[in-house]
């Protein structure tokens, strides 16, 4: 098991079929302890239960949007064990009437939560947990390809994952010193909590099931494989970078119907 050993922190499972949830289940196949983030009431009633579904060691307290908050989750952590080997950042939010219209209509407040909830996020986590993450640990963040081009609707949170794709790289060199990797999943379209929020996604499905490569979307088991291997002693040599999960749709240029 790639992960036997290593005790992992995973922010963001907000039910059985987001992204995080994928990678905590890949991560307890592969023999990682985890522990699980909630906020609020409402959340904590579908975290817990997934936690002891998966067979998590705790869950825990955490409003990314609060730097006091996550001071007292790394508390948390280091109270339950100590060390943290993987950090998982699966966090994301913008108001949902900015996920459609024109990107020039979005309104400065709702850019300033777009880009604190979904980017200033990881690194206040890679902050408030550097103390206590063991040398040689893995970040991850998720992405998508809306932070590389232009997708409908994606509005400010194609920004938004532009500015956390690029503090990826500036905490990469940041921790890199010990060792520490910090990582991107670049994941196609899911039927996620969050992307029932963007304007015709059921549109996006069908494009890229029809023009990328493997002529397939993916799945969150498939997100969840990669994460173990940039969580594991496999990926000791890649920091920094963006690894696509998308059936290659990232590489595909104009495509015409023949």
């Amino acid at each position: 098991m790639l992960l036997q050993g290593k005790k992992a922190v995973i922010f963001g499972v907000a039910n059985n079929r987001s992204v995080a949830y994928g990678v905590a289940k890949a991560f307890r196949v592969h023999g990682a302890a985890i522990a699980l983030s909630w906020i609020g009431d409402a959340l904590r009633r579908r975290v817990e239960p997934i936690g002891q579904e998966l067979g998590a060691d705790f869950t825990f307290p955490c409003d990314a949007g609060s730097d006091d908050s996550v001071a007292e989750a790394a508390a948390t952590v280091r109270s339950n064990w100590g060390k943290a080997d993987i950090l998982v950042h699966a966090i994301a939010y913008a108001n949902r009437d900015e996920l459609q219209g024109r990107y020039i209509d979005i309104s400065r407040n709702g850019f300033a939560v777009a880009l604190d909830i979904s980017a200033y996020s990881l690194t206040a986590i890679c902050k408030y947990f550097e103390d206590i993450l063991s040398d040689g640990a893995s970040v991850i963040t998720m992405s998508y390809y809306g932070a590389q081009k232009h997708i409908n609707n994606y509005n400010v949170m194609g920004v938004a994952k532009a500015a956390l794709e690029s503090s990826v790289r500036y905490l990469a060199y940041d921790l890199g010193p010990r060792g520490i990797r910090v990582n991107a999943i670049s994941a196609g379209p899911l039927k996620t909590l969050a992307s029932s929020g963007i304007s015709g996604f059921h549109r996006i499905l069908g494009h890229i099931e029809k023009y990328a490569p493997l002529k397939s979307n993916i799945t969150i088991d498939q997100v969840g494989d990669t994460a173990v291997f940039l969580a594991s002693p496999l990926s000791t040599g890649t920091t920094g970078g963006i690894v696509y999960v998308d059936g290659g749709y990232h590489s595909s240029g104009i495509q015409i119907d023949e």
